[in-house]
């Protein structure tokens, strides 16, 4: 098996991407008023950073087939979970 080595620039780039979205989500959270979108705001920033980190710093990118398969297996599995989570939540009768 061959080992890709990836260059400091694109760590350096994804951090700043990292960082990027930390600090716009929490100018978002804390100075823009748009109502029930910020949680959707705050949730697709949070999703492009886990994306980051397991595409690039856990080395999914170069990986094979197989370890894809199971990063997108743990999050069917998650998905679900919180599919069942949610629906129990929701189908209980709160006083």
């Amino acid at each position: 098996m061959e080992h890709h080595i990836v260059p400091v620039r694109t760590y350096v780039l994804v951090w700043l991407a990292l960082i990027v979205g930390t600090f716009t989500t929490y100018y978002v959270a804390e100075y823009i008023d748009i109502g029930p979108w910020n949680i959707l705001v705050a949730l697709l920033i949070a999703t492009t950073k886990m994306w980051l980190v397991i595409y690039f710093f856990m080395h999914v990118k170069f990986n094979d087939a197989l370890t894809r398969l199971f990063v997108i297996g743990g999050f069917i599995w998650l998905v679900i979970l919180i599919v069942l989570t949610m629906s129990d939540y929701m189908t209980r009768g709160w006083s």
